[in-house]
């Protein structure tokens, strides 16, 4: 059990039996006949599953013991639901509802709450893409997922941000070698704006910038892109766009100076 070291209270879980497949399909089709403890045997021999699963989530800010019990809750509802017809083994089908179960219980734990139609829509949304992911085994595109849920780019950005967990300002975001970058040398000081000098100096700065650099300045911080979607939209790396972006920023402070 060395690699899944988690401390489960009340279960020795280095004793944990994994099922192999032939042993999996027989207690699946006891199971799918009525065989109650045929269930039981099926979830006993996957609760290493949810172990790995729950693993990455051992950073001492979790409960393990409510993280397991909630995986456990996804890994019965992957048991209750599973077919043969889907083409796919049982654990490839049961890792999206474990991981489902944990997140939305980690989301809901969180102390910043964000609005029910909004949690709901992101619920809706992450059901949606891991019910595609275990159908076809990619993710759905974007407008894959707006067509079928009948909505906006718009919405779809809120309910993924709303997901997002809130991290330190001074978590560093960037480092080539040299000084790091904080998460708090990307944030705009707006008192700094106020001045009306200050505003025409940076706009100078800007006008005298290459075209590339001043366009991903733009995208990156007007109409909010992330890096890696303008590196996919480029066709170059995320590193690269990171250069480019640093340098550009060294470059409007030169100016401005």
């Amino acid at each position: 059990m060395s690699k899944y070291k988690v401390n489960i209270t009340g279960i020795d879980t280095s004793s944990l039996k994994v099922l192999s497949k032939s042993e999996m399909d027989e207690l699946m089709k006891r199971y799918k006949e009525g065989d109650k403890i045929a269930k039981e045997k099926i979830i006993n021999g996957n609760l290493k599953l949810v172990l790995s699963i729950i693993n990455k989530y051992n950073n001492g800010k979790n409960d393990m013991n409510d993280l397991f019990q909630i995986g456990c809750v996804g890994l019965i509802k992957a048991v209750d639901n599973f077919d043969e017809s889907y083409g796919v083994m049982f654990s490839t089908y049961a890792v999206p509802l474990i991981l489902g179960e944990v997140k939305r219980y980690i989301r809901d734990s969180t102390s910043i709450r964000v609005t029910r139609s909004v949690r709901d829509r992101a619920y809706q949304i992450m059901k949606f893409r891991d019910e595609y992911m275990t159908i076809h085994g990619i993710e759905p595109s974007i407008n894959e997922i707006l067509e079928n849920l009948e909505i906006t780019e718009y919405e779809l950005a809120n309910a993924m941000d709303s997901l997002k967990e809130p991290v330190s300002i001074y978590e560093p975001i960037y480092n080539d070698g040299g000084d790091t970058i904080y998460l708090l040398d990307q944030l705009s000081d707006k008192k700094e704006f106020d001045k009306c000098d200050d505003l025409i100096s940076l706009r100078k700065a800007l006008a005298k910038l290459r075209k590339r650099e001043k366009d991903i300045l733009i995208d990156r911080y007007i109409v909010g892109k992330t890096q890696m979607e303008l590196a996919s939209e480029m066709g170059v790396s995320q590193a690269q766009i990171s250069r480019i972006e640093k340098n550009a920023i060294n470059n409007v402070k030169k100016l401005i100076r």
